[in-house]
């Protein structure tokens, strides 16, 4: 026999989702009557709502990441705090790649149940994959779940928070066309990534628009990382290296630099370089980097207060959230050489 879900609870008794959620989990704010009515419907219905450790005290997020291990982490996990301690929340931080301890493998469903169990009254998954099962698992506990540049698509009816990534490729490329380069580069992107996969086609949108044809030869994927930027070596010792390189993140646009010193080029004067983030690293760069500021620490802020609307029960729209991205020049562009 199927479980009854709180949602069907909630709509038999003529009350909100966010309403049955807050009368189990012994929240104030709510009338006797209306407690009693939702009561009285699930033992009709016979809901059983799922067991768990609920302290008393501030709300409680678990959050996991994919990795910590970057510069983007670093800028998001300051924004997400920040707004964890304006709220009086707490927050409990993983990364996706553990599998040590009590605790399954973050960002899974297992995690999920665990989380509940143990107190979580929302889960934000940042770039981690999304998926169905997932959100299926959300569902049931009634416990909100916020996805914040996922790797994959958002799956329907969970809320995401992101930046505009398609916008960010068209800006670093024209920035790059304006200057009068048109052998680019693009760098560092997964395949797999709804990101990444964004960035790229604004890249190949703005070569369009000026009349220039995307070169598999100059489209490179990776992972974000600094490895990837170290990686365009062999196309800077090529026939026909490019005169600029666009980094899908700042870690590569580093590794770019990294990879030019190497091979003695200069930067600007023999090799643009701009990257995407605008992480704090960018601007402490030798040279500082030209780049697409993504508001970072502001999509901590917005995905946090998304989690917690969502445990106070206020009903809010899956439309995902994209927070504007803006051009910021540095020293790392120029003209190419003559």
């Amino acid at each position: 026999m199927e479980r009854v879900s709180l949602g069907e609870v909630a709509r038999e008794a003529g009350v909100s989702k966010g309403t049955a959620s807050k009368v189990f989990n012994g929240r104030h704010g709510i009338s006797a009557d209306t407690a009693d009515r939702v009561r009285a419907v699930a033992g009709r219905l016979g809901y059983v709502a799922a067991e768990r450790v609920r302290p008393d005290g501030p709300p409680t997020v678990w959050v996991a990441f994919d990795t910590l291990a970057n510069h983007y982490a670093a800028t998001v996990l300051d924004g997400l705090l920040a707004e964890v301690h304006a709220l009086g929340a707490v927050a409990v931080i993983a990364r996706w790649g553990d599998a040590r301890g009590p605790a399954p493998r973050p960002a899974t469903p297992a995690w999920m149940e665990y989380g509940h169990a143990h107190g979580a009254d929302a889960f934000l998954l940042i770039t981690t994959p999304a998926d169905d099962a997932q959100a299926r698992t959300a569902d049931r506990l009634d416990t909100p779940l916020v996805v914040m540049d996922p790797s994959t698509s958002t799956p329907a009816g969970v809320r995401s928070v992101g930046a505009t990534n398609w916008r960010g490729g068209m800006q670093a490329t024209e920035h790059l066309l304006g200057l009068g380069h048109r052998r680019i580069a693009f760098v560092g992107a997964p395949f797999a990534s709804t990101p990444g996969e964004e960035r790229r086609a604004g890249y190949a949108a703005a070569l369009a628009a000026a009349g220039l044809p995307v070169d598999p030869r100059l489209t490179v994927p990776g992972s974000f990382r600094f490895e990837d930027g170290l990686a365009v070596t062999g196309l800077l010792r090529g026939p026909e290296p490019p005169t600029a390189v666009f980094g899908a993140s700042d870690a590569v646009a580093l590794g770019v630099l990294e990879a030019a010193r190497r091979e003695g080029l200069r930067v600007p004067a023999d090799l643009s370089v701009i990257g995407f983030d605008d992480s704090y690293a960018a601007s402490s760069a030798s040279p500082p980097l030209t780049t697409i500021n993504q508001p970072l620490a502001e999509m901590g802020h917005v995905a946090v207060r998304a989690a917690l609307a969502g445990v106070r029960g206020e009903v809010a729209t899956s439309a995902p959230v994209q927070l504007g991205t803006r051009l910021v020049v540095r020293a790392s562009t120029a003209p190419p050489p003559a």
